[in-house]
């Protein structure tokens, strides 16, 4: 027996077999003010059979994201739908429902569990990601939600879609392909490895973030293994990034080295992604030995001789510490481990300047000189790509837009 639709908004009369269901959510603030919208459509897209629109008060995209798909199942459900074809523009949701990715934040775990009750109820329901571009009915729903912060659920008048002209199909697309500056997710044809790297696979892309600002970094002093804390700047520098990878979305994982400063900036990310922060140790900084907390000037009148062949010369340690070439071994340990457990998907890494500009060096198969030529600015983003045949690309380095907002 069928469960009565309730508030369920702009249910059709016509029964169909076969419907396509599109869902989205979103959230001002990330958590901030959510809303979230779903249509259910005939088997060739072109009409649209309800529509749900509804306001959640403060939450993550995330959790926007998969009440956008309980409203569409359930409106398909109750216009006697056995075959669903889903499609969002929420990475995560897709690769989670789909099994390739765990469910792991609390908020999320129930509402995956009453989507696939759901999806228990039908014949076959398949899950396809499409680019937000082409989940304009929904996305208009889930905004509309927002603007109206009504909390009463309101009806879908069908003939708001009367006049829309169908969208595209969507592209199945295993991972959301950021493109060189932005992340925003491109065509099959993009997906190519860039310039002349005859790359072949889709590559684990690592989204490289350093930590924000600290005391240490303001006064330009050697900051490896101690543990400041971030200045009120680096917090603000660490919330700009969240807002950033929580808009492009398509974030697999937060990966992070175990010091503070590093976790800290992390923390934020991962709130805004609905995601756990994973720690690696292999993504710590170098050991600067008893060069920690000096100035540049004051190790090299410290130890003259040592630093200046330190300078040149990646197998030489300071005194007590690392040198790059044994931060070299462990960050090639990272990359090998990042890439075998995320095969074709992005991960936010938060990190610090050597391990950074270690794995950039790897990207691009240049010498050491990289290490000592290149800047990274604090809360700074590079993108490297690592293909599954071994090729590897950088798209992004030292990108600060994302500190404007």
């Amino acid at each position: 027996m069928r469960r009565n639709p309730g508030t369920y908004q702009g249910i059709g009369a016509v029964t169909q077999e076969r419907v396509v269901v599109e869902a989205d959510g979103g959230s001002r603030g990330n958590p901030g003010v959510a809303g979230y919208g779903s249509v259910v459509l005939d088997a060739d897209g072109d009409t649209v059979l309800a529509g749900r629109r509804g306001y959640l008060g403060i939450a993550t995209n995330n959790v926007a994201e998969y009440r956008g798909l309980i409203a569409g199942l359930e409106a398909a459900d109750e216009l006697g739908a056995r075959r669903v074809a889903v499609r969002m523009d929420s990475k995560l949701v897709v690769e989670q429902m789909c099994g390739r990715w765990k469910v792991k934040h609390p908020d999320m775990i129930p509402l995956a569990a009453r989507a696939r009750e759901l999806v228990a109820r039908f014949d076959d329901v398949t899950f396809e990601w499409m680019p937000r571009l082409r989940n304009k009915r929904a996305d208009k729903l889930a905004n509309e939600a927002m603007d109206a912060r009504d909390e009463t659920v309101e009806r879908v008048d069908l003939a708001e879609f009367a006049e829309a002209p169908a969208l595209e199909t969507a592209v199945t697309a295993p991972i959301p392909e950021p493109d060189d500056a932005a992340g925003a997710p491109a065509t099959e044809k993009e997906a190519a490895a860039p310039g002349w790297t005859g790359a072949i696979g889709r590559p684990t892309r690592l989204l490289l973030l350093r930590h924000g600002q600290t005391e240490l970094s303001v006064q330009r002093r050697y900051s490896g293994r101690g543990n400041p804390p971030l200045t009120e700047l680096g917090r603000d520098q660490a919330q700009c990034a969240a807002r950033w990878v929580a808009e492009k979305g398509g974030i697999a994982a937060v990966v992070c080295s175990p010091l503070g400063r590093a976790r800290e900036t992390a923390e934020a990310a991962a709130r805004a992604l609905g995601l756990e922060v994973e720690i690696h140790e292999g993504l710590i900084e170098t050991d600067f030995g008893d060069w920690e907390g000096l100035t540049f000037s004051e190790a090299s009148v410290r130890d003259p001789e040592l630093h200046g062949r330190w300078l040149g010369d990646t197998s030489v340690p300071p005194p007590g510490g690392e040198s790059f070439d044994e931060v070299r071994e462990r960050i090639e340990a990272v990359r090998d481990d990042l890439v075998a457990r995320y095969p074709a998907a992005n991960v936010l890494v938060v990190t610090h300047v050597t391990p950074i500009k270690t794995l950039l060096q790897m990207a691009l198969g240049v010498g050491p000189e990289l290490l000592y030529r290149l800047h990274l600015d604090l809360a700074s983003l590079s993108i490297a790509e690592f293909y599954p045949d071994g090729g590897a690309s950088v798209r992004l380095a030292n990108g600060t837009g994302h500190l404007d907002g």
